[in-house]
């Protein structure tokens, strides 16, 4: 991507702290500003919580990381089994780690293409090991439990809302209302719901009126329910030059 092609163009980063750092960069080497706010933040469970749950399951036949945070603070919960992996960066999360992804989506980043992948239908009799936060969408465990697998969760981290404080509120909507925020990136429902239980309801109307930019159709669809008429795009996969090509396409002031 061509330096300069958000020139001029103000970017809210909502994604957690430590992994705002490559969208961020991303955005800036293009040319645009990125302005940090996480409104999600990954706690990691104690520990000895997590191997102590790990020890009260089955071993597990496939084990499924749902996200890098998941493969960065349980990999050694996957023990012999298969590795499937959702998405790009958790594969790639895995194999930074020396394992072999045995299962991916040919195609996308979500689970309802990682249970299209004939693996995933051929579960009979398996016990299939699910590595996530403390809570999430139910749609894997409900389809491979109706393919007739054994399905239980191992949870080592928990996803809470951000509690910034009240300079941080004012000094983000100060920049919002001088101009300086022309597009939110959302990667997720709950941290779009995280976003606007965080920002002083004075900032709402702020929000319905920026391009928001996101991976997830699901962000969409919710964004609208909450702020009809809502302008968004969708970004291709979500990689942060995924973002920054999304935010190009139609960010306010670009052809």
């Amino acid at each position: 991507m061509a330096d300069g092609e958000l020139a001029g163009i103000g970017v809210l980063v909502t994604r957690p702290e430590h992994q705002a750092a490559e969208l961020a960069d991303a955005i800036e080497v293009a040319g645009g500003r990125a302005v940090r706010f996480p409104a999600i933040e990954i706690v990691p469970r104690p520990e000895a919580d997590v191997a102590s749950d790990a020890k009260s399951l089955q071993q597990p036949d496939i084990a499924i990381f749902v996200s890098a945070n998941a493969v960065r603070l349980g990999s050694e919960y996957s023990g012999s089994a298969s590795v499937a992996a959702i998405g790009p960066a958790t594969a790639a999360a895995v194999e930074a780690t020396g394992r072999t992804v045995d299962i991916r989506p040919a195609a996308g980043f979500d689970s309802m293409q990682l249970l299209a992948e004939p693996r995933m239908h051929d579960v009979a009799g398996k016990v299939v090991r699910i590595i996530r936060g403390n809570a999430g969408r139910e749609l894997l465990a409900k389809t491979l439990r109706a393919r007739g697998a054994t399905v239980e969760y191992l949870a080592v981290y928990s996803r809470q809302a951000t509690r910034p404080d009240q300079a941080e509120l004012e000094a983000v909507e100060q920049h919002w209302r001088s101009g300086g925020i022309d597009v939110v990136t959302i990667m997720s429902v709950e941290t779009l719901t995280n976003l606007v239980s965080i920002l002083p309801a004075t900032c709402h109307e702020l929000l319905r009126q920026t391009l928001l930019v996101t991976p997830a159709e699901r962000v969409i669809i919710e964004a609208n329910e909450r702020f009809p008429g809502i302008s968004a795009e969708l970004a291709e996969g979500t990689g942060a030059h995924d973002i920054v090509r999304a935010i190009a396409r139609c960010a306010p002031g670009n052809p």
